[in-house]
Parts: C-alpha cells; structure tokens; sequence
C-alpha cells in the first residue's frame, strides 16, 4: 500500500514557470504533480498512454479534439493515449496526472 496524505502540499507554484515532481511509480501507474503560475502552457503534445487530469486549485483550460474546457479544484479530464492536448494555466495551479501504462 502507498499512502499520500497531501499531494497538493508536495509542490509548489514558482513565479512565470512550470514546475513538475513525480510522486508514484508502481505497476501500470505514474503519478506526477504539475504547478503553473498564471498564463502557464503546455503546447500541444501526447502521451504514449492514457491518462488523467485533475486539478488541486487553481482554474486550467484543456484544450484537445478541437474544444477547450476548464477544470477548477476537483474537475477531471480523461485522455486517450496518443490524444493531443494542451494545458493552459489561466490562474495559478496545481494538478495531478495519472498515467496508466497498460503496455504490459
């Protein structure tokens, strides 16, 4: 078993920048704790499998196929893999991305 009691307080925002800490690493998992101080992106790229967004505060607009929406603390996004996407940090923010390696 893996415990975190607080994945919020493990990183924290830095001035014009985004900083990124991975938090797990257990079989077909990878957690990784993202902040973005404000106007913040991550250009359009993909990821080799799926995987999930969620914001811990703040307010990110995800843009992929072609729409945008926004997530405030609490809102999850569901990426296929290979999907591209954006994230755009429109106040300062954290998030947690979960990465699901089922490549075997």
């Amino acid at each position: 078993m893996v415990d975190i009691a607080d994945l919020a307080s493990m990183i924290e925002i830095q001035t014009e920048a985004t900083v990124s800490r991975t938090v797990l690493k257990e079989d077909g998992l990878r957690t990784v704790l993202f902040a973005f101080d404000r106007d913040q992106v991550l250009t359009e790229h993909t990821a080799a499998m799926p995987v999930m967004i969620q914001v811990l505060s703040g307010l990110l607009r995800i843009g992929a196929e072609g729409r945008e929406v926004e997530l405030a603390p609490g809102g999850v996004v569901y990426l296929g893999t290979r999907l591209p996407h954006t994230v755009y940090a429109v106040e300062p923010s954290k998030m947690v991305l979960s990465m699901f390696d089922n490549r075997g």
